[in-house]
């Protein structure tokens, strides 16, 4: 047992926390069993009986244990802690999670890779999702984002086609590297995400040595309702630590939910990890001149221009006490916001606005809200929203289901309605194409004054490791758009494919 780890001690330490008592096994209804072992049968080689009710209850349910996987960042861990405001941003924010130092907020974090399926491994090249749902005195706020401070696509349209990519073929149901090379390959603005991904940092070792962002561009509203934008980072207090390819390769088959393990067993060994959050805070006059757009979730805000401000600290100190019911069942939606945050004219955040509450609804029922792990629980939810399957609150009771009325209905809140200020809008009403954006100036700087030679290195060979399975014609387009970044990461990459290549025939 000393080779044992905590994780897989579980059901050891359980039965030492239950003490001697025994509980009685009982149906759904609460009845108790008198035999769990042998289902009702006429005489011992007979049918079973449609009067068997218990065995009914029992595989009736098991039917139904499993509800739709997500469909991106479907394998994931999850953990509760707090956040703690260390230093006072309120000139900036009137949301009530900020509005002093020291103060406290429960939370409740998902990380999770974002294609894989949720048997996949925990040590694949992939983004990792890292989504924080804070419980404040205003309701809900998730803020959901990943381990890269920007995304693949900048317009939501595309975002369907993005992931079905990262999936597997209609009809060989395979991963198909034609499939995410003619995708990235034809959609240059992948490249600054492309990069971060074949780095080092494309393969963190464990949940606890990453950064979280963000990702978006937020606006902050403050008590005089004059708002600014915001970019969310959380740097990991633990420090950067990533997995070589023939580490991760090996993990993968002897561990394949090594950031799983690794997560639970640092908290329940109270080694609990932390991050420290940041925002960088843009006025909307620098927005209007700003060299890039600040709304394109490709691109990275510049730390020179707009430095890190410290905020707090986010600590997970509690592991889940159910997964199915903890993790499986959270749900985090950008659209989750309180008074004194709000949405940016970012276009993929605007679609993430309406798509996540969306699919929470599909995979868990329209009341996916009054769910323990989902629901406000430290402000009342009055609404005029009713009845929906899986509705298990008094359904507020006989308060009025209509507004305006006469009857004691809840009311509008002074507070949030003067923490919105009204903001003008004028363009053409148009179909507006985003891909020939400069797609490349930033990636350069990844390359040049970011990684050193020999991160590189790593790079090229990885890039050209997944590369070497798509088609020659593809390939040929890839490197171009890698030339276009800098002539020396296309050479590189066309002389490492062409070594592999040649290797395989």
């Amino acid at each position: 047992m000393a080779d044992r780890d905590i994780a897989t001690n579980q059901l050891q330490d359980y039965k030492k926390s239950a003490g001697d008592t025994i509980p009685t096994v009982t149906t759904g209804a609460g009845a108790p069993i008198g035999i769990k072992d042998a289902s009702l049968t006429v005489g011992p080689r007979g049918p079973i009986l449609l009067e068997d009710v218990q065995f009914i209850d029992e595989i009736a349910h098991f039917d139904r244990e499993r509800i739709p996987e997500r469909v991106v960042h479907a394998k994931g861990a999850g953990a509760f802690g707090y956040f703690e405001v260390t230093h006072d941003i309120t000139k900036y924010c009137a949301a009530k999670v900020f509005e002093s130092v020291n103060k406290r907020t429960p939370i409740a974090v998902r990380f999770s890779t974002v294609g894989g399926e949720s048997g996949s491994a925990d040590t694949v090249r992939d983004p990792r999702g890292f989504a924080v749902k804070f419980y404040t005195d205003d309701g809900i706020w998730d803020l959901v984002g990943n381990n890269t401070p920007v995304f693949f696509v900048r317009d939501p349209t595309l975002f369907p086609s993005f992931i079905h990519t990262q999936k597997r073929n209609p009809r060989t149901h395979l991963k198909d590297p034609d499939m995410v090379w003619d995708f990235f390959s034809l959609r240059p603005e992948t490249l600054h995400q492309f990069a971060i991904l074949f780095s080092d940092r494309g393969i963190p070792d464990g949940y606890r040595h990453m950064n979280g962002y963000g990702s978006h561009t937020f606006k902050l509203i403050n008590a005089c309702n004059e708002p600014v934008y915001c970019k969310f980072h959380y740097k990991t207090d633990q420090g950067i630590r990533n997995l070589d390819t023939k580490r991760a390769a090996e993990l993968a088959s002897s561990d394949p939910d090594y950031s799983i393990r690794d997560l639970y067993n640092a908290i329940a060994a109270g080694n609990y990890p932390s991050w420290t959050m940041y925002i960088q805070v843009m006025t909307f006059e620098q927005a209007k001149t700003y060299k890039y757009n600040p709304f394109d979730v490709t691109k990275v805000w510049s730390h020179k221009d707009f430095p890190l401000i410290p905020v707090g600290k986010l600590v997970l100190n509690r592991n889940p006490t159910n997964y199915f019911a903890e993790v499986e069942q959270i749900a985090f939606a950008p659209s989750h916001m309180v008074p004194g945050i709000e949405p940016s004219p970012d276009k993929m955040l605007q679609g993430r606005l309406f798509s996540y509450g969306d699919t929470h609804r599909y995979r868990l029922g329209a009341n996916y809200l009054q769910l323990p792990v989902n629901c406000p629980y430290r402000v009342p939810v009055k609404n005029y929203q009713r009845d929906g399957a899986m509705c298990f609150t008094d359904n507020q009771d006989g308060a009025p289901n209509y507004y305006p009325n006469s009857f004691s209905g809840p009311q509008e809140n002074q507070r949030a309605r003067n923490l919105r200020p009204k903001y003008s809008l004028t363009g053409d009403v148009d179909r507006y194409y985003s891909g020939d954006m400069d797609n490349y100036s930033q990636v350069t700087n990844f390359w040049l004054n970011v990684l050193s030679s020999d991160e590189r290195k790593r790079l090229v060979e990885n890039i050209a490791g997944s590369l070497s399975g798509a088609s020659p014609f593809i390939q040929t387009r890839a490197v171009k758009n890698f030339t276009q970044v800098h002539p020396d990461l296309g050479s590189q990459l066309s002389k490492a494919l062409q070594l592999l290549c040649s290797a395989k025939m």
